[in-house]
């Protein structure tokens, strides 16, 4: 249906300027009237005459004014927009607004296509003088409104992309809670696509925080908080206390006695009915990152320092922080416990969970409240970061000196002084890496254990460990080095591969256990994911090299809005859409709105990075030096520590 939106006279902001430093320039869309025809102005497209006037409400919200798409003539849209609309009067700025489609008959439900921009209310707004175009200079006109689309940075992908994450927003008790995982009108079966997971929402949650939107961020923080203390279990198994859940969905049941009433409640999933039922060990260190990044970039600290949310931070703590068998100090976790949820061969302990710990284990210092009660947890804290530091960047890290030191490994050694301390095989280098390895560059192979590493190159993991500074800056650059280096194979078209190369014949059919949904190149086998560019662009944001994420921002611009947001790409160079890909992926979609809010105010990157402090790298240099694998350290009485 073409439907047209006739707007009354009003202003135009020439500058928008704004004090909080995650708030960017509104995105906004207008419509212009030509020979009795509404126009949408979208991108750097060519226009026809220009013969009408913007309207902005004159008051701290702009509201800018979409028709009622074939978006939304198609998909069902989630979202009660009364709740989030600006009450102020502004009535002077505005001389009528009539929707109209295009037999001339009034739309209903307009408010289903608005999109809600929020600005600080410090910003300064000048007016613009209205700009009539005459009959005979119409190509002056269309340039003219050109170089004002780009002045405001209009761009026709970014507008659609907040109308379909403004449309995922789920919400409980008429709050917004979060954003459903995909909302795809052609999924036959919506599985648990239909509920809001804790890593999916994220990106959805850094895009809000950036555009001034805290409130559904802090629901979802103090929601899924409640959820932690749920009790559910698995044949009569319960897990670890302090266990975030995978995901969550609101449900509407009947009032016990009284089946006329309904109320909401929330309904979590902590792996007891996912694919493979494996609970998530990421959903809580995501959980406290993003506690983080709520608090820095909204200035509420008051949510932090709520006596349920230091708890909630003290159990995930003491869940992670508990002695166990294993003798090394990364996370030791099962199979499909993190992003990759399905059997892929990184039981042990992966990089992606490694990375997420360090970053999650200093954001949790940074906010935890100085008390007598936490000294030992704090102590246990630091010194978990110092080895889980030293290890990584000590054992996994990989590059072409590094090659050619396991190479010549001798194995069988039995000393405190062994070189080869885990007993890794020569023959265990791939042949294709011995081609693959640049001769600049490097990166954090993917799982080490006794008599094995995983020389596969994961993304998330890597990344991460650039943002949080697990990695150190001469590793972090090259791992940038590396996203050069094999562009065609890491990025190709569409960013960005999870994971690669693809585990192929008998090794998959071992490995993913014949899974037909991690075929090679597929999925979380070497498939290409864009939720991924977000990560990308903090880390070259960190690394002063910006212009790495741009350049992947400009090919996942090409085809993803075109592609309807897919899930992941198959094939080695990223062709096909998945062939069992949703579309309308929310956290493919929330990626590239952090990408482009990051680039276009690249100190925002501050609420999501972390830096050592001195105290830490002086720390970790005593670790180096003392080298205590020379000679059998003296044993240490450990504290106890109560949450």
């Amino acid at each position: 249906m073409d439907t047209s939106i006739k707007l009354g006279s009003g202003v135009m902001p020439r500058q928008f300027m704004v004090n909080n430093s995650c708030s960017t320039t509104a995105s906004l869309h207008f419509y212009f009237k030509n020979n009795g025809k509404i126009k949408r102005v979208r991108g750097q497209f060519g226009y026809e005459k220009l013969n009408s006037h913007v309207m902005i409400r004159g008051c701290s919200r702009v509201y800018a004014f979409g028709g009622t798409s074939e978006l939304y003539n198609r998909r069902k849209v989630y979202g009660n927009w009364e709740s989030l609309s600006c009450k102020c009067q502004g009535a002077q700025n505005v001389s009528g607004a009539i929707v109209e489609s295009g037999n001339g008959k009034l739309v209903d439900g307009v408010a289903n296509d608005l999109a809600l921009q929020n600005f600080d209310n410090n910003n300064q707004w000048f007016e613009s003088e209205k700009r009539d175009s005459s009959s005979s200079d119409e190509s002056a006109a269309a340039s003219e409104m050109s170089d004002s689309l780009q002045e405001f940075g209009i761009n026709s992908v970014e507008d659609e992309a907040w109308n379909l994450l403004r449309a995922s927003i789920v919400y409980y008790c008429n709050n917004p809670i979060g954003t459903i995982a995909a909302n795809d009108p052609s999924a036959a079966n919506m599985l648990n696509y239909d509920q809001i997971f804790i890593r999916d929402f994220i990106p959805s949650g850094i895009a809000f925080l950036l555009k001034g939107e805290f409130d559904i961020v802090r629901n979802f923080i103090l929601h899924t908080l409640q959820l932690q203390s749920w009790e559910r279990t698995m044949d009569c198994y319960s897990p670890g206390q302090g266990l975030m859940p995978a995901s969550f969905k609101v449900r509407t049941v009947p009032l016990d006695g009284d089946e006329s009433a309904t109320e909401e409640v929330l309904e979590p999933d902590f792996g007891e009915a996912a694919i493979g039922r494996v609970a998530p060990v990421d959903s809580g260190l995501w959980w406290i990152i993003l506690l983080r990044a709520y608090g820095k970039c909204s200035g509420d600290l008051s949510v932090q320092e709520r006596v349920d949310v230091q708890t909630g931070i003290k159990m995930i703590l003491k869940l992670c922080l508990a002695d166990g068998f294993d003798m090394f100090p990364t996370l030791l976790v099962t199979d499909g416990s993190c992003m990759i949820d399905r059997r892929m061969g990184i039981h042990g302990h992966p990089l992606e969970i490694q990375a997420l710990f360090f970053s999650a284990l200093l954001s949790a210092r940074e906010m935890l409240v100085p008390e007598e009660a936490s000294a030992d947890l704090l102590r246990a804290l630091n010194n978990r970061l110092v080895a889980l530091s030293f290890h990584i960047r000590e054992y996994y890290w990989i590059d072409l000196k590094k090659l050619n030191e396991i190479y010549r490994y001798t194995t069988e050694e039995y000393s405190y002084d062994a070189e080869n301390k885990f007993n890794i095989y020569p023959d265990q280098i791939p042949p294709w890496l011995v081609e693959w390895m640049p001769s600049k560059g490097g990166y954090f192979i993917g799982n080490l254990q006794p008599a094995h590493m995983d020389f596969r190159f994961f993304s998330l993991g890597n990344l991460w460990s650039v943002v949080s500074s697990l990695a150190t800056t001469d590793q972090s650059n090259a791992i940038l080095d590396l996203f050069e280096a094999k562009w065609e194979d890491l990025v190709a078209n569409m960013p960005l591969k999870i994971a690669y190369p693809a585990l192929e014949g008998e090794e998959w059919r071992i490995i993913t256990g014949c899974d037909p949904k991690n075929t090679p190149w597929s999925y979380h086998n070497a498939g290409s994911w864009p939720t991924l560019l977000w990560q990308l662009t903090v880390a070259c944001i960190k690394m002063n090299r910006p212009e790495i994420a741009e350049n992947a921002i400009k090919i996942a611009e090409k085809r993803i809005a075109r592609d309807k947001w897919p899930e992941y790409y198959d094939t080695k160079g990223a062709r096909f859409i998945g062939k069992q890909a949703r579309l309308f992926q929310t956290w493919s979609i929330a990626g590239y709105l952090v990408s482009k809010l990051l680039i276009a105010n690249p100190n925002a990157a501050n609420m999501l990075i972390n830096v050592e402090d001195s105290e830490f790298q002086n720390a970790f240099s005593s670790a180096i030096s003392a080298n205590p694998k020379k000679k059998r350290p003296p044993r240490k009485l450990k504290k106890s520590y109560i949450v």
